[in-house]
């Protein structure tokens, strides 16, 4: 696992019942930040990452927009599903 991307919270900050489309803030342990996007329909999947920039990239220092989160999208749903924190939202 990179140490770099440790999920630290994540932080629901909207929501479109009619579509399923949920985005939530994630906050790892070294300070940056992403939006994380998710659909609940056909099922509960995590779709896209997009780092904010609030501080450089952790693995490349960018400063700029770069592909380097979308490109863990798989470490990061691990992580989600295995600390649960993000619950599969219901239907109401």
């Amino acid at each position: 696992m990179n140490s770099k991307l440790q999920i630290k919270n994540v932080i629901l900050a909207d929501k479109d019942l009619a579509s399923g489309l949920y985005q939530f803030i994630m906050t790892l342990s070294e300070g940056s930040k992403a939006r994380l996007f998710y659909s609940q329909k056909p099922v509960w999947r995590l779709t896209g990452v997009t780092r904010m920039l609030n501080v450089p990239c952790p693995l490349c220092r960018k400063d700029y927009y770069c592909n380097c989160f979308e490109k863990n999208i798989a470490h990061f749903n691990q992580q989600i599903i295995e600390k649960d924190l993000i619950p599969e939202p219901t239907n109401s």
